[in-house]
C-alpha cells in the first residue's frame, strides 16, 4: 500500500485545471506518524514529539495565514470505523477546509511562513489524502 503525504503532479494540475473563482471544500483525512520526523537540523529535530502534536504545531503555525486567505474549518471529526472500504485504510482524524475560491489556498500555500509551517505537516504523517470538492447545499435527504 503506499502513503501519501504531498499532491502528486498529476493531483495538483487537475486542481489547478478547476474553475479558480468559486468556493472550494478540501477534505483531509490524516494518518499520524508515531513519532514525528523532523529533518536534521530542524528546531523541532530531536524534541520526540508525536505525529499529532508536530500536527498541532503546523496548526498554530499555518492557522493565522489559513484564515488571513478566508479559509475556515466547516467540519471536523476523529476516525473510529472503516465501515464501507479496506479495512487498512484507518485515520486518526479528518476534517473539512473551506477556502473562498482556488486562488486563497494558492496565495496560503506560496507563502513563505506557510512553507516552513508545512515542515511540521510533513514530519506528522505518516499517510494523508487531500481532495477537493465543490460546496453543496445540506438536506434532509442522501442524493
Amino acid at each position: 500500500m503506499e502513503n501519501y503525504i504531498d499532491p502528486s503532479k498529476e493531483g495538483f494540475q487537475a486542481f489547478k485545471d478547476l474553475p479558480r473563482d468559486e468556493p472550494i471544500h478540501m477534505l483531509n483525512l490524516l494518518k499520524f506518524r508515531e513519532k514525528a520526523e523532523y529533518p536534521d537540523g530542524h528546531e523541532h529535530h530531536g524534541k520526540d514529539w508525536s505525529g499529532r502534536r508536530a500536527y498541532k504545531e503546523y496548526g498554530a503555525t499555518s492557522g493565522p495565514i489559513f484564515r488571513r486567505v478566508g479559509g475556515s474549518i466547516v467540519w471536523r471529526g476523529a476516525f473510529q470505523a472503516m465501515v464501507t472500504g479496506p479495512q487498512v485504510m484507518q485515520w486518526h482524524d479528518g476534517f473539512v477546509a473551506q477556502y473562498p475560491n482556488s486562488g486563497a489556498f494558492f496565495e496560503m500555500i506560496k507563502d513563505p511562513d506557510y512553507q516552513l509551517a508545512v515542515i511540521n505537516r510533513t514530519a506528522a504523517l505518516v499517510d494523508s489524502r487531500l481532495m477537493r470538492f465543490k460546496p453543496g447545499e445540506g438536506g434532509e435527504a442522501f442524493g
